[in-house]
């Protein structure tokens, strides 16, 4: 299996760095790295070599289009990290092999071991702990854990030859808000998509350069919408994630978290329902907000 891996990042230099460390010491290398990138200051701060470079405009869809688009030229599977997530070192080898021995399989999302997202950032030492004790334990055999109608944009991996024309909607723009769930939606109909604990890492979860609270609170209201209207998500899926975000924000708001932008979020959300009561659809539209 050759395997190729895909880091859509915006102004996470540093981060970028070392995930790139953790791919260049996998028991079995990748056949291509490619980081797809807005500028050359995204980069890792690293000699550029072992991994190839796309550049264009910002938005996760659409940089993560750009950097498949190669990956598909000569590979068998694409991995998606988010540019702050440290994988196992043994995450590609074990992936290859859960692709070859489950011809079925066309995605698949792998064990997060912490997750910053839910607890404010994980820190690159203790993340680094995290998945080094991880590697240290012994090789569990590769098991499916359960088939599933989505994945997880941090650390998911795809067939190559069923992605075929598939690409992620670049209609979601900037952060790309729900844009696994809708590209594993797609994907569904050409095969298995699993859970697994084939492959694993720690998502840092790193708070800078994250879509302001305003465009990602419009975001939960249009893009659960969306996504219904497309045929990806299940309605009953998409009314839980509105009535939980417009909840979370409403009583948060009053006594927000440092690490997220509470009321920023609560008047993305009441944009978002002005948005589609008035008859708008255009997940598009938060590129023109503030």
């Amino acid at each position: 299996m050759r395997i190729g891996v895909v880091i859509a990042t915006l102004g996470r230099a540093l981060e970028a760095g070392q995930v790139l460390d953790r791919l260049q010491r996998q028991s079995a290398p990748a056949a291509r790295i490619v980081f797809s990138v807005e500028k050359p200051a995204d980069l890792p701060a690293a000699p550029a070599s072992g991994f190839d470079v796309v550049f264009g405009s910002r938005g996760l869809c659409a940089q993560r289009n750009r950097a498949m688009a190669l990956v598909q030229q000569d590979c068998d599977v694409v991995v998606f990290y988010d540019d702050d997530f440290l994988p196992s070192l043994r995450s590609l080898e074990r992936l290859g092999e859960l692709f070859e021995r489950h011809p079925d399989v066309v995605g698949a999302t792998g064990l997060v071991l912490a997750d910053g997202v839910t607890r404010g950032g994980v820190p690159f030492a203790e993340a680094s702990a995290i998945v080094e004790a991880y590697d240290r334990e012994p090789a569990r055999a590769s098991t499916i854990l359960a088939d599933v109608r989505s994945a997880y944009g941090c650390n998911m991996a795809f067939r190559c030859r069923a992605v075929a024309d598939l690409r992620f909607d670049e209609r979601l723009a900037l952060y790309g808000w729900q844009e696994d769930v809708d590209f594993a939606g797609q994907i569904a109909a050409r095969g298995r998509v699993v859970t697994t604990n084939a492959f694993a890492g720690v998502h840092m979860g790193v708070v800078k350069s994250r879509t302001p609270g305003v465009r990602l609170g419009f975001s939960q209201m249009v893009n659960p919408v969306y996504l219904v209207r497309k045929g990806t998500m299940r309605p009953g899926h998409a009314a839980r994630i509105i009535v939980r975000n417009l909840i979370a924000n409403h009583v948060r708001a009053l006594a927000p978290e440092p690490h997220i932008d509470r009321r920023g979020r609560l008047a993305g959300n009441w944009a978002g329902l002005f948005h589609l009561v008035g008859g708008g659809l255009e997940p598009e539209r938060i590129a023109s907000m503030p």
